[in-house]
């Protein structure tokens, strides 16, 4: 079985690849771990779910659904992920453009 720590680094690992302000559903990091058929990733989808809703709570990432933020204890459906920054554009300490 894949342990959390191994989940959460493949999500933001794949989250680092995406272009700034574009999400990334749960279903391709489990693909990424387990492969294309639904016996290897489909296991995964609710760890992946508890690894996702630790890093939001840690702030180290964002899960929305229908383009907004969820309350981390209390969603449901579908939903995607993303990095804090590509919320809105958000320049704080690290994301200056110019110096």
């Amino acid at each position: 079985m894949t342990e959390p720590a191994e989940l959460e680094a493949a999500i933001l690992a794949l989250l680092a690849r995406q272009e700034p302000g574009r999400t990334l559903a749960p279903m391709d990091v489990a693909r990424s771990l387990g492969g294309d058929h639904p016996d290897g990733w489909g296991p995964l989808m609710q760890p992946l779910r508890r690894a996702a809703v630790k890093l939001m709570k840690e702030g180290r990432l964002v899960i929305t659904r229908k383009g907004r933020p969820v309350d981390p204890d209390d969603f449901r459906g579908v939903y995607r992920l993303s990095l804090p920054a590509a919320r809105g554009g958000d320049h704080g300490p690290g994301n200056s453009e110019s110096v």
